[in-house]
């Protein structure tokens, strides 16, 4: 494991966090080393000629000194030239995708993260990647901005509605990797997080056919997964207790009063319409701002989710 851990910067674990870190920290002391001079020349000159008494006069004009006016704009030129071809190049290395990388789709929505692999699976919260091995990841939005950032690799990306938006890299180690969401999206915006793991190729290949075999668990026990997974429970508790949606407990088979006055029975006709069209039928009390996870969940899915929810009695 990488121990490049700084106080200012977390580990760097991407082909590109070094080179981001170097820029990030010759701005960083350059500013110092000028905050320095400014500071102790200002408090020099204040101290040199501070006013004494009632019978000081006026200094006499400072005579032009060509030699000072030309070390400071030529100076400051080139750091800026620096700091423009220094930063260009390394955003060139940011932006320009290699032929060869591995594309997963990703898809974010209040206030979860669905990664769509080539093969024809998905995961949610997890984005799964083989070690040195180029990653680009085609990002949209199903319903407000919000933002892809992983510290550790120094990518981050705004993730739109209505168009997609692309990053990429490169993992240097295996392990896991926070992803935070980095634009307000809403209530549970801090909830809004996931992990990238990193794998080694062998175990990547081994973890994407397991995938593909659909490990063949009790439909129960997958939907309690997805139910995190896919970030329900940052709207429907399991215990009862009140939150943005109803909660589960309890509900399959009960009877609730629709914000029309119409009544109707929780059964898995209501359930997989609620989860594919939300805002067709509106539980009195709530507001319409579930999203529709059209695309999000197939069929296998939502019939997971139903056997989980018939478990929350």
């Amino acid at each position: 494991m990488d121990t490049t851990a700084t106080i200012w910067m977390p580990q760097q674990a991407s082909t590109i966090a070094s080179e981001v870190d170097a820029l990030f920290y010759f701005v960083y002391w350059i500013s110092i080393f000028f905050l320095a001079v400014i500071t102790i020349g200002t408090i020099y000159f204040a101290v040199k000629y501070r006013r004494r008494g009632e019978r000081d006069q006026l200094t006499t004009g400072p005579d032009g000194n060509h030699t000072l006016e030309l070390i400071w704009s030529i100076i400051p030129t080139l750091i800026v030239i620096v700091m423009f071809a220094w930063g260009f190049q390394t955003y060139l290395k940011m932006n320009v995708i290699p032929k060869d990388a591995l594309e997963i789709k990703v898809t974010g929505y209040q206030w979860a993260w669905v990664f769509d692999y080539p093969e024809g699976f998905n995961t949610g919260g997890e984005l799964v990647v083989p070690k040195d091995k180029p990653i680009k990841l085609l990002m949209h939005s199903k319903d407000v901005l919000h933002s892809f950032y992983v510290p550790a690799f120094r990518v981050k990306m705004d993730v739109l509605p209505n168009r997609y938006t692309s990053l990429w890299f490169e993992a240097m180690y295996e392990g896991e990797f926070q992803i935070f969401c980095t634009e307000y999206c809403g209530k549970s915006h801090s909830e809004m997080l996931g992990m990238v793991k990193v794998l080694s190729q062998q175990d990547y290949d081994k973890w994407v056919e397991e995938q593909g075999n659909d490990s063949g668990q009790p439909p129960e026990v997958k939907g309690e997964k997805l139910f995190t997974s896919r970030a329900c429970n940052t709207c429907h508790s399991i215990d009862g207790s009140k939150s943005v949606g109803p909660t589960w407990k309890g509900t399959f088979g009960s009877t609730e009063t629709m914000a029309s006055g119409e009544t109707i029975i929780i059964d898995e006709n209501y359930v997989r319409e609620s989860i594919l069209t939300p805002n067709a039928k509106i539980v009195k009390g709530f507001n319409p701002v579930m999203p529709t996870f059209q695309g999000i969940l197939n069929d296998k899915d939502i019939e997971a989710l139903i056997a989980y929810m018939k478990t929350l009695k």
